[in-house]
């Protein structure tokens, strides 16, 4: 690209800048409800796209084209907004987190006291089974008890703990 071409196009990107960005400006900001951020980044992809056309563009139809473009970029970023979920502030997040952090931990609560309520053999074979993976064979080879004594014990945990958190308010499968 000569100097020549290279002047012209940086004399056209200034003189565009200059004649419409202001104007093109507060068009954009009343169509996005004042979200500044959003039409200063319109205003600069319609100035970058009416410097790529300028050659194609009459002088004297720059101005409707530019601000037909912006309206056609707010209306594009609208729809982009609309297909993508919202966005939540990093306070919503934050209070998101705690929230769930406090449920989280009433919930260890309450299973601690379900628990604390079996007797201390349903909640070994329970803490086997569930915690430690171990299968009823295993938990039974480990703890010199038959198999059948281990599954029945798992039954009748289970239900007991199931009891205890319902009495503790929990519900749920």
């Amino acid at each position: 690209m000569g100097d020549a071409q290279l002047a012209w196009e940086e004399e056209l990107s200034r003189a565009l800048a200059s004649d419409y960005a202001s104007a093109l400006l507060a068009y954009v900001r009343r169509l996005v409800n004042d979200d500044r951020q959003l039409a200063e980044d319109i205003v600069q992809e319609t100035l970058l796209r009416a410097w790529k056309h300028a050659g194609q563009l009459p002088p004297g139809a720059r101005r409707p084209w530019m601000f037909t473009t912006a309206r056609h970029l707010v209306v594009d970023a609208h729809r982009a907004r609309k297909a993508r979920p919202p966005e939540t502030s990093g306070d919503q997040w934050d209070a998101a987190v705690e929230n769930d952090s406090i449920e989280s931990a009433l919930d260890a609560v309450r299973l601690t006291e379900a628990l604390n309520a079996l007797s201390a053999e349903h909640r070994a074979v329970l803490f086997d089974a569930y915690y430690r993976g171990q299968t009823a064979a295993q938990i039974a080879a480990a703890r010199g008890l038959p198999p059948g004594t281990v599954r029945s014990r798992i039954h009748y945990a289970l239900r007991a703990l199931r009891l205890a958190l319902q009495e503790r308010g929990v519900t749920g499968s």
